[in-house]
């Protein structure tokens, strides 16, 4: 079964045939999607698509591109939402320090929330890092001393040092299509030192497209792809990085019923 563990179809760019993307998804055999919450104001939204589909669950956060929206954000609004059954994840949350979209004081202190509520709900958090490495692993591992927690490096493109870190706090790392760019031997050198056990796939949707389909818009459908390159830098064959990743993610997201 292939599993999307990222996607944004609430995204306007799937306004106009959101319905026909998610079919596509599953003639591609996608059998599961998560759905991401960029914000609390579109988790409304979030929501409702995971509530339309027995496929696809969701997650309850705001990115740090809009942690400026609700800088005294409280775990306990997010716990409060991340009630509902098919809430499996806290975030996308984290730390961009490329486009400062949010203040950085901001960004740390919804971060925090974030974590405490992921803590408390035992519910994963899914991070966003983004030339943030030393501060994201001072943090993470100063709330790891606090109490545990389970995370997911999203779309993991930072450096060697914060993967052995987050690694070694138990995180687990999600691969995305920019393995697949030319110029991505880096993002490729992080792919070969992940925990074997411990890697999923995902296509961001409807951003970072893999290659053959770089510079259009991404979907749901492409995650093969991803999954094919995994494969590849790996040394594993296609079955062995479906059946990988496939454990790894219900590993996960164990309140997600394995089919």
């Amino acid at each position: 079964m292939l599993i999307d563990s990222h996607i944004n179809l609430g995204a306007p760019q799937f306004d106009g045939d959101r319905e026909a993307v998610i079919e596509r998804a599953r003639a591609a055999g996608v059998g599961l999607m998560v759905e991401i919450c960029d914000r609390l104001s579109s988790e409304p939204r979030a929501r409702a698509i995971a509530q339309a589909h027995p496929d696809i669950w969701f997650t309850v956060g705001t990115h740090p591109h809009e942690a400026r929206e609700d800088p005294q954000l409280s775990p306990e609004r997010l716990i409060a939402l991340a009630g509902h059954a098919k809430a499996v994840g806290i975030g996308e949350t984290g730390l961009d320090f490329h486009y400062d979209l949010s203040p950085r004081e901001v960004q740390i202190a919804v971060f925090r929330a974030h974590i405490a509520a992921a803590r408390q709900t035992g519910l994963v958090l899914v991070v966003h890092a983004r030339e943030s490495d030393a501060v994201m692993a001072d943090l993470l591992e100063e709330e790891h001393a606090r109490g545990a927690f389970r995370l997911l490096m999203h779309c993991y493109t930072s450096g060697p040092d914060l993967l052995g870190r987050a690694a070694a706090l138990g995180a687990w790392f999600s691969v995305s299509g920019i393995a697949t760019f030319k110029n991505a031997e880096d993002v490729r050198a992080a792919v070969r030192a992940m925990p074997e056990d411990r890697i999923i796939v995902e296509t961001d949707c409807p951003y970072l497209a893999p290659v053959p389909h770089r510079g259009r818009r991404n979907e749901p459908a492409h995650i093969g792809l991803v999954l094919a390159k995994l494969a590849e830098i790996r040394g594993w064959s296609p079955a062995e990085a479906e059946a990988r990743t496939t454990d790894a993610f219900f590993d996960l997201f164990d309140r997600i019923p394995r089919p």
